[in-house]
């Protein structure tokens, strides 16, 4: 009834003089879901024509009742959804934190050196094992990896042949003064002021682009979230975790 009203004030008089009249169909899908066999039945017992208007005290309590069930229906949709959004909205508060210590920044360099540090040791490990053997080493894997995801085209081949003292760890960090001497050539080409503002630029490309990657993934999540029920656990418990 709170939508009638609603439906009232909006198509209503709204203070004119005169009088209005609301009408309900049974084929709409409120009253054909939730009350038109009933209606339906009271209709028969009353000897209603098809066409003919419905006002019995009997017709309208049938409707109220329906119309009740659907408020309650939709409130539970309503309240569903904002138990599973309480989650989003947690997420939503850090990424914004993160997002706003970015833009509030005027110098994220540091930020994104310790960044690229820790990518460069994921990308060398599967190539090079800590605390492994030369022999173990997959070198031609990691020149073309290095040259493909970072741009680097280091002869790391070369550099053992010509050392072998050069084991691991000096290996590693030998490869990390070449990363930080190419994008300090870069900086230099370009001045400290453009490379700061487009690492700026770039960071926050990259968190929207993941956090998007990130709704897409936990509403599609709670598509299915309700088959959990079958395994006898909680979906929202579920969802929550």
């Amino acid at each position: 009834r709170r939508i009638d009203n609603q439906l009232r004030g909006r198509s209503g008089r709204q203070g004119d003089p005169g009088s209005s009249r609301f009408y309900l169909s049974l084929e709409d899908n409120l009253l054909r879901i939730f009350a038109s066999d009933r209606v339906a039945g009271l209709m028969q017992k009353l000897g209603m024509e098809k066409n003919e208007a419905i006002e019995h005290p009997w017709v309208t309590k049938a409707i109220e009742n329906a119309q009740r069930k659907v408020e309650a229906h939709n409130f539970d949709i309503r309240k569903n959804l904002l138990e599973f959004d309480d989650v989003a909205n947690d997420q939503r508060k850090v990424m914004y934190g993160w997002r706003n210590e970015l833009m509030a920044a005027e110098d994220v360099s540091a930020t994104l050196k310790d960044m690229s540090t820790e990518v460069l040791e994921q990308t060398i490990d599967p190539y090079i094992p800590p605390q492994s053997l030369e022999e173990q080493w997959d070198v031609a894997g990691l020149e073309q990896t290095l040259e493909k995801e970072f741009g680097l085209r280091l002869p790391v081949g070369a550099w053992l042949e010509a050392d072998h003292d050069l084991h691991e760890e000096p290996l590693r960090a030998r490869i990390h003064a070449e990363l930080e001497q190419v994008y300090a050539d870069k900086e230099a080409l370009v001045g400290a002021p453009w490379m700061r503002q487009f690492e700026k630029a770039v960071l926050l490309q990259v968190l929207d682009a993941h956090w998007r990657e990130h709704l897409a993934a936990m509403d599609y999540l709670r598509q299915g979230i309700h088959l959990r029920g079958y395994a006898q656990k909680n979906p929202k418990q579920e969802y929550k975790r």
